[in-house]
This record gives C-alpha cells, structure tokens and sequence, in this order.
C-alpha cells in the first residue's frame, strides 16, 4: 500500500467525522427551532420529533452509502 492511499484514508476518516458531526448539529438545530432552550433537552424532546431526526439520520447514512 502506498503513502498516498495512506493519507488519503486518514483524511477521509477526519471528513467523515465532521460531516456526522454537522449533520448531527443541523438536525439537532432544526428539531430544536421555535422552542425555549431549556425545554427541549434530551429525554423531554416528543417522541415524533426523536423519531424523525432518527429517520434523517438514517436517510443520511444511506445517501453518504450510495454515494460512493
């Protein structure tokens, strides 16, 4: 294996940790939108609100999957 395939996995890992990381966030934030902040912290999120941002989660790691 060459010094370049090597680099080049090690850059793709880092990418792909900040992609999750900021589809994560973005969903997060999109959840979150219009209420106080305090009131909608983990387990106190409705159960449809948990449910489609676990949907969205799994529909990004199928597109990220179809597209390489």
């Amino acid at each position: 294996m060459d010094f370049g395939r090597i680099i080049n996995m090690i850059v793709n890992m880092f990418v792909r940790k900040a992609v999750n990381k900021g589809i994560n966030s973005g969903i997060n934030y999109v959840s979150n939108r219009g209420k106080p902040s305090g009131t909608s912290s983990g387990p106190d999120l409705a159960p449809g609100a948990r449910d489609a941002a676990k949907r969205a989660r799994k529909a990004a790691r199928i597109t990220r999957r179809i597209g390489r």
